[in-house]
């Protein structure tokens, strides 16, 4: 069974990662091949990251940032292997065997389709001016593997993950989303959909770059527009009903409770993104921001 490691590279360095992987490829002699494409990143890391080219099985340079969806769904031209395996950039292994669990568990479940191995960020807390996105991370993203299994649609990212080719030729990323958010959750709920079961185990990533607060916000507000766009179409709103912004949305987006919240959010905008640019703050207030905003873009 061969495995393509097929990873979306943007203004990173990805070394460490690939460097990680292939000793393991060649300790354990698995049947893999690593597959890099580069979407558009500043000349500087393209540069750090060209001396790649002789280690791994291809490594495309693309002109022109294509986003998220496109370019997952474009490593399906340029991998081969029966299983696709994709991380993140900024991810870092913590797991020697890391590769053997995923490898394992389809030897021993032959009907799976699609695994998510989770991700986990440094135990300690980083200063306070990076704190938001760790928080967020600690309380809401890095469950446990029971926990996940809980709701198995919900808790798919897209950071680990390993599917079987013939699923992602079906089921592709939607490409109409170009912008940063909400397309794991998409896809997910297509899967769903199509009655393809997502398996989880515990098998996580370190996440390696924790943005500052001002970034990650920036993050969350596109986010959010992207969101709104895809409930902008009927099909995908039904599809994202689950989702726990989507149902809080829905529950207040009637008339005149929507106008007065929207009229609400424009006086307080200001102070709660105060709160959240300190990072020190509960995680309700990214809550009620990630509200307002989509109510202001659902207008």
């Amino acid at each position: 069974m061969k495995i393509s490691i097929c990873i979306p590279v943007y203004n990173f360095d990805v070394r460490e990662l690939v460097f990680t992987l292939q000793k393991e490829v060649e300790t354990s002699r698995v049947e893999a091949e690593i597959i890099l494409i580069d979407d558009a990143s500043n000349s500087t890391f393209k540069k750090i990251n060209k001396e790649l080219e002789d280690t791994v099985k291809k490594f495309v340079f693309l002109e022109k940032n294509i986003g998220r969806s496109q370019i997952r769904n474009l490593f399906l031209q340029y991998s081969t292997g029966e299983y696709l395996l994709f991380l993140d950039c900024d991810g870092k292994i913590v797991n020697q065997d890391f590769l053997q669990k995923y490898l394992s568990f389809i030897q021993e479940n032959p009907e799976t389709q699609i695994i998510y191995g989770g991700r986990k960020v440094l135990a300690s807390a980083p200063d306070e001016n990076h704190l938001l996105r760790w928080k967020f991370a600690v309380e809401r993203e890095n469950l446990s593997t029971s926990l996940r299994r809980e709701k198995p649609y919900l808790s798919f990212q897209t950071n680990n993950f390993i599917i079987k080719r013939e699923i992602l030729e079906k089921i592709i990323f939607n490409p109409q989303f170009q912008k940063y958010g909400y397309e794991d959750l998409l896809f997910a709920m297509d899967l769903k959909s199509a009655g393809v079961k997502i398996h989880h185990i515990d098998d996580p990533i370190l996440n390696n770059d924790l943005e500052a607060n001002s970034v990650y916000l920036e993050k969350v507000e596109e986010s959010v527009e992207s969101l709104a766009e895809m409930l902008k179409d009927k099909t995908l709103y039904s599809k994202l009903s689950e989702v726990k912004l989507v149902r809080v949305y829905h529950k207040v987006s009637v008339a005149p409770f929507n106008l007065f919240l929207g009229l609400l959010f424009m006086i307080v905008e200001h102070s709660i993104r105060k709160k959240l640019l300190k990072g020190n703050c509960s995680l309700r207030y990214l809550d009620l921001y990630k509200l307002g905003l989509l109510i202001r873009k659902m207008k």
